[in-house]
């Protein structure tokens, strides 16, 4: 529930602490404005940048799929092994659809890097975690 996607030849993966870590039970607590929403903020207005100026990417845009990693390390993990599903096929196999064809999948996200985190110990746990699926 915490992420935001945005369209592009490439993307770019973000993880931020846009919420402080919740109580017990529950992985998010408030809004972190400083540490985590000007982080957000600032990883949109450099794709902005980049993606306006015909010289930096000719004929590339870049997008992003940003999720919150609610200052929680195993929460930030979590939501790391999102950028994994996509690569992975369905459970269940392909399937078939009612007319008997196989039905047609988007082109996996071409995910190219990742941004963040911004404490250490959860960015070596989600780098050792991705870079098993290269």
């Amino acid at each position: 529930p915490h992420a935001i996607r945005l369209e592009g030849d490439l993307t770019l993966g973000g993880l931020f602490p846009v919420h402080s870590r919740g109580p017990a039970g529950i992985p998010c607590g408030p809004v972190k404005k400083e540490q985590g929403i000007h982080r957000l903020e600032a990883m949109l207005y450099a794709l902005d940048r980049v993606n306006r100026d015909p010289k930096v990417l000719p004929n590339l845009t870049l997008g992003a799929r940003i999720l919150d990693t609610c200052s929680r390390d195993t929460y930030a993990l979590e939501q790391a092994l999102g950028f994994v599903r996509s690569l992975l096929p369905p459970e269940g196999g392909e399937g078939r659809c009612p007319d008997g064809s196989s039905p047609q999948r988007p082109p996996p996200e071409r995910l190219v890097g990742v941004i963040g985190a911004s404490a250490s110990s959860v960015s070596i746990m989600v780098a050792n975690v991705l870079r098993l699926f290269a």
